[in-house]
């Protein structure tokens, strides 16, 4: 063996058995932290569904679980929570752990759509545009494009310019003036 190397081997190895048992503590952290959100979630709290949901969807300290995942959104999204009523909005469009339901897509986006959640606004945009769940109607898809375009989703910007092409002048003036009079919903 070379002078020197019998160091570097012993360095090299001492800093595995530390990744290793970082790795360990990660995992420990991980149940810990799962433990913690359960027990907040099963006591009610909406947030915590939500993140227990979100623990279940990517596979995050759980089993990657898309009927628990959703399971958890449904339960924050019974409470007004915004973000699990848009998450299960998803869920029914792609059919992830609920069966896919264009109609019932709807019904979650526009729930957080009303409340201001820009992604949903965008989402309901896209539904009405193509008529998926809904009648289409490219005006209401206007007005939804306008106020997540408003917000800064890059793709509602892009979907609000190509409806504009389509409609007449009274359409859009419609579809702004349906914008402009929006107000969000709050929930308690």
């Amino acid at each position: 063996m070379p002078k020197g190397t019998f160091p570097f081997f012993a360095a090299c190895i001492i800093a595995a058995n530390l990744q290793i048992a970082r790795a360990a503590d990660a995992d420990k952290t991980d149940e810990a932290k799962v433990a913690e959100v359960r027990t907040m979630a099963t006591g009610g709290d909406a947030l915590a569904q939500f993140d227990l949901g979100l623990m279940y969807e990517n596979g995050r300290g759980v089993p990657k679980d898309d009927i628990e995942a959703a399971k958890w959104y449904r339960k924050a999204a019974d409470q007004g929570f915004a973000r699990a009523e848009y998450n299960l909005g998803v869920r029914y469009t792609n059919g992830e752990g609920v069966p896919k339901d264009a109609v019932e897509a709807v019904k979650w986006y526009r729930k957080a759509a009303e409340q201001g959640y820009a992604e949903s606004q965008y989402n309901l945009g896209v539904c009405y545009t193509n008529g998926e769940g809904v009648p289409q109607d490219e005006v209401e898809a206007y007005k939804w494009f306008l106020l997540a375009s408003a917000k800064g989703v890059q793709s509602s910007k892009e979907a609000r310019e190509q409806v504009e092409e389509r409609l007449t002048p009274e359409q859009r003036a419609k579809g702004k003036r349906l914008a402009r009079d929006f107000r969000p919903k709050v929930n308690p």
